[in-house]
């Protein structure tokens, strides 16, 4: 009999679980650009006050959400400052730029994720006819599987009101971030996504990755905020009809899956563990479900065999000669300890 594959690719990989798909069969329809399918207006309803705001907006994918969030919150010849390992900057095809005519002011991101608050505050522009005007600062919660620090986020909630810039937060992951935070605070998920939230004028989610739907992400902020994005979602392509199907997976997912996150983050930790001790390997500690692996020396220079030879015995992973390993709900225990396996097996032939 073949072994399952074990899938560490990405946490886009899952599929809908059983029950999921129970329910989004069951899922009452209408149409959503006519505002009438009862299953996506509930979902909106409940994400925007799962994060405190007053309205929300489901899409077809994250990209889709912060173009939106960028549009609606930028004019054309505006500028937005992110960092320069954001999703939205480097990740998204230039979509700010290319359809919104959004400059970018990418800055250099630290470690943790965060930027200098002092090269924020340098990189916003005067009021000047020379120089794009300066609209919104962005971030990303989860950044590379790291929890933003709230440290950071606070204080640059500080710079943009004294600055007069909106406020957008890249939450693709924002739940694993919410869960790996009440882990040290004490508090429960719920609060946790609220207080990261708090801050932005605009925060997006993803449905699709730890939380397992199948596809989908939503926008929150005000409802000035979202009926101008719906506006940017119609002509961007992402009126949807009968979305309702999508919409339910989304809602199981919140009301199931979030707890369920700190399963993936302990095996994170247990993959990150198993591999620690090979030469010429140097593992990230995980905060969340995304494991780096940096090789070094001799095996930077057999990365490309290592990476086929996990796939040769059943592991996928990402990267060249930093690899990326990231956890979700298709993947237990048995399969951790595989790739441990097989990834010490390569290197001890």
């Amino acid at each position: 009999m073949t072994e399952k594959m074990v899938d560490l690719r990405s946490d886009t990989v899952t599929q809908p679980t059983p029950s999921m798909r129970e329910v989004m069969m069951q899922a009452p329809l209408g149409d959503d650009v006519f505002g009438d399918d009862p299953s996506v207006n509930a979902l909106q309803e409940q994400v925007a006050a799962l994060l405190g705001f007053e309205a929300a907006l489901f899409m077809p994918t994250g990209t889709q959400s912060n173009l939106c969030a960028l549009m609606a919150h930028c004019q054309r010849g505006d500028e937005y400052i992110v960092g320069q390992q954001q999703h939205t900057y480097r990740w998204e095809a230039g979509g700010a730029a290319v359809l919104g005519s959004i400059q970018p002011q990418p800055l250099e991101n630290l470690p943790d994720g965060s930027m200098r608050i002092e090269d924020i505050d340098a990189a916003i522009k005067p009021d000047d006819p020379h120089f794009a005007r300066t609209r919104l600062l962005s971030l990303e919660n989860t950044w590379g599987g790291q929890v933003l620090p709230m440290a950071f986020i606070d204080a640059a909630h500080a710079l943009v009101q004294q600055r007069g810039l909106a406020f957008h937060l890249d939450g693709a992951r924002l739940f694993n971030a919410a869960v790996a935070q009440a882990a040290q605070t004490g508090r429960t998920a719920q609060e946790e996504v609220k207080r990261i939230a708090a801050p932005f004028d605009s925060v997006s989610v993803c449905f699709s990755k730890g939380l397992g739907a199948p596809v989908g992400s939503a926008l929150c902020g005000s409802r000035a905020l979202i009926d101008r994005a719906k506006r940017i979602r119609k002509m961007a392509g992402g009126g949807m009809r009968q979305a309702g199907f999508l919409a339910a997976a989304a809602s199981y997912a919140l009301e199931h899956h979030v707890q369920r996150l700190a399963q993936d983050h302990a095996l994170a930790q247990k993959l990150a563990q198993g591999l620690a001790d090979i030469d010429g390997v140097a593992v990230q500690t995980p905060q969340t479900n995304i494991v780096f692996v940096d090789l070094q020396g001799t095996a930077r220079a057999r990365s490309a065999d290592l990476l086929a030879y996990l796939a040769q015995h059943g592991v996928r992973a990402t990267g060249i000669y930093r690899l990326r390993f990231v956890t979700h709900l298709d993947v237990d225990e048995a399969g951790i300890d595989r790739a441990i396996e097989v990834f010490r097996a390569f290197f001890q032939k």
